[in-house]
């Protein structure tokens, strides 16, 4: 297998991972609301996923460690079947909330044996088939074709959505077989080899150790750990709480169609910012200076995304769009340069470990800010939590520095004369 190969088969398995999951990201929070949730219930629910995402996530990362990496992406895909036809049953009766917390933190459970397994797998692979480029380049090459997935994905659902909001969900299954097809055909675990003959919770034992060396002990990883909150945390909340609030700022709470577009362009940015990374690596010298200045913006966009609630309807509407279509693309230019860092500290053996204590501590400040962030919203308004979210998520902007001080070579943006930062060797612990 060569570098092409291993590079084509991570951009197959993502593009068909995120046009599954993308069928019901622009209408989900509709989804729940129509199911009779109230908006602080839809987050409630989504809150219970991410907290699902807490519990799971080191577990299946030793997992992905220990038994394989595409075992562990074939039991995410074949957990997401499952529980997406679970929500379509509980839309179809009008469930109790208690049934949707318990199927979204179930959903959670799938995406926790994605986040690690997949990236530990392409990193692994890379070194294994002597590829010599700059990590971050095919991370951005993923967040494109991420992009365009979506893109297709959420245009599709929303114009779905507007026939029956069950019609994407559905969708969403049958896709989800095709994923499982494609990593049994094409995801073999190259340059790391699972260890099949110890028993899983002797492995258990050792693989947290180790992780605890190479992540809380380790320090620029302690302070990507202690960021995450600020980042994916409220990330998801910004993802989740335009759709309801798109429709309230262009006055027409029917327009369902509009969720569907709005997060198309989403995608479109995402795509810009993905294929942007080239750009980024010859405009800065460091991959935090990159981080910090995307912080930056990203949370004055949201800022701005709330403040857009003051502005007359349909104006405040174009105002939001824009600013949002700003977030996303703030997101997808500074994810490789994470990726491309925390992959350059940390040892293969535990590397899906250690990114899943990172995607952990991401969840965890979802767990806490999309209720909050929902209370807020009932209370004051949807606007007023954009506002707070932008505030909370610029804290994230002094561990990033702290990074930085560091000056470690893992930070440093790699040049076309230079040699590549080696994945694993850029902090010694």
């Amino acid at each position: 297998m060569t570098p092409a190969d291993v590079q084509r088969t991570y951009l197959t398995l993502l593009l068909l991972q995120t046009l599954a999951a993308s069928l019901i990201w622009g209408i989900n929070t509709l989804f729940l609301l129509d199911a009779g949730l109230s908006i602080t219930g839809a987050f409630v629910a989504n809150a219970a996923f991410t907290a699902g995402m807490v519990l799971f996530e080191i577990p299946t990362g030793v997992v992905a460690d220990a038994r394989g990496r595409r075992t562990s992406f074939i039991m995410g895909a074949a957990t997401l079947l499952i529980t997406t036809m679970a929500y379509l049953g509980l839309w179809a009766v009008q469930a109790h909330i208690i049934w949707w917390i318990l199927v979204s933190a179930l959903i959670g459970l799938g995406f926790t044996f994605f986040s690690g397994a997949t990236e530990a797998w392409l990193v692994d692979a890379l070194e294994a088939t002597g590829y010599e480029g700059a990590v971050e380049t095919v991370f951005g090459k993923g967040q494109a074709i991420a992009g365009a997935a979506t893109l297709a994905g959420t245009i599709a659902g929303g114009f779905l959505g507007a026939i029956s909001l069950g019609i994407p969900y559905a969708l969403r299954s049958f896709l989800l077989l095709a994923v499982i097809a494609a990593a049994w055909r094409w995801m073999h675990d190259i340059g790391y080899e699972p260890d099949r003959v110890h028993k899983v919770s002797e492995q258990a034992r050792s693989i947290l150790r180790a992780s605890l060396q190479h992540g809380l002990r380790n320090p620029p990883v302690r302070m990507f750990l202690f960021a995450a909150p600020f980042s994916a945390g409220i990330g998801i909340w910004v993802f989740y709480a335009f759709q309801p609030y798109l429709l309230e700022l262009f006055g027409d709470p029917d327009a369902t169609y509009l969720a569907g577009i709005a997060a198309a362009l989403f995608a479109i940015s995402q795509m810009i910012g993905g294929s942007s990374v080239g750009l980024a690596r010859r405009l800065f010298r460091s991959r935090t200076s990159v981080l910090i200045t995307m912080v930056a913006l990203g949370s004055l966009a949201m800022v701005g995304v709330g403040l857009a609630e003051l502005f007359e309807i349909p104006v405040g509407f174009w105002v939001a769009i824009g600013l949002l279509a700003v977030t996303s693309l703030v997101f997808a230019l500074a994810m490789p340069m994470q990726q491309a860092y925390l992959n350059a500290v940390i040892p293969s053996k535990q590397r899906a470990t250690v990114l899943s204590f990172v995607s952990l501590s991401g969840s965890a400040g979802g767990v806490v800010s999309q209720p909050a962030l929902g209370r807020v919203a009932d209370v004051w308004s949807l606007g007023t939590g954009y506002v707070v979210a932008g505030i909370a998520y610029a804290l994230q902007i002094p561990f990033l520095a702290r990074v930085k001080a560091m000056d470690l070579d893992a930070d440093k943006v790699q040049r076309p004369e230079e040699a590549p930062v080696v994945p694993g060797e850029g902090f010694d612990t």
